[in-house]
């Protein structure tokens, strides 16, 4: 017999009036993604095994171990990522529009939309995000 687990997704676009090169530069520079997200050992080839890194807390050591699943320079970046008992991908898509970019953040594997570790995420990606926009607009 075998069992499927569902899993669910968390979705988060926006519309940036940044270049796509800006925001693609905050996503896969280590430097810029400490400034937004948390320190990392991040290296935008597929196949490098990466941690975040972040303050521990109770009951969390701080550290999210990832590996980069894919780069499509300027256009699409996903990452698996392991912390907490979860295991999910994360994948970054920009789209150029009239404006600037229109930025999708997607993070699948979650057991349930009403868990906490989807609830933290949904918060946290929110969070996360408008620091990323305000990085990328300090960018030259």
């Amino acid at each position: 017999m075998t069992t499927t687990t569902q899993t669910h997704s968390l979705v988060i676009e926006r519309e940036m009036p940044h270049p796509r090169e800006k925001i693609w530069r905050a996503l896969t520079e280590g430097s810029l993604i400490e400034a937004w997200l948390m320190k990392n050992d991040f290296q935008p080839q597929v196949g490098h095994r990466f941690q975040f890194r972040a303050t521990p807390v109770p009951n969390w050591n701080g550290i999210i171990d990832s590996e980069v699943l894919l780069v499509e320079p300027k256009s699409r970046l996903a990452y698996g990522r392991a912390s907490m008992g979860l295991e999910s991908v994360v994948t970054w898509t920009l789209t150029p529009t009239e404006g600037g970019t229109h930025v999708r953040m997607e993070q699948t594997g979650f057991p349930s939309q009403e868990g906490p570790n989807y609830k933290g995420a949904k918060y946290g990606w929110k969070k996360f995000i408008g620091n990323m926009e305000r990085v990328v607009g300090g960018l030259d």
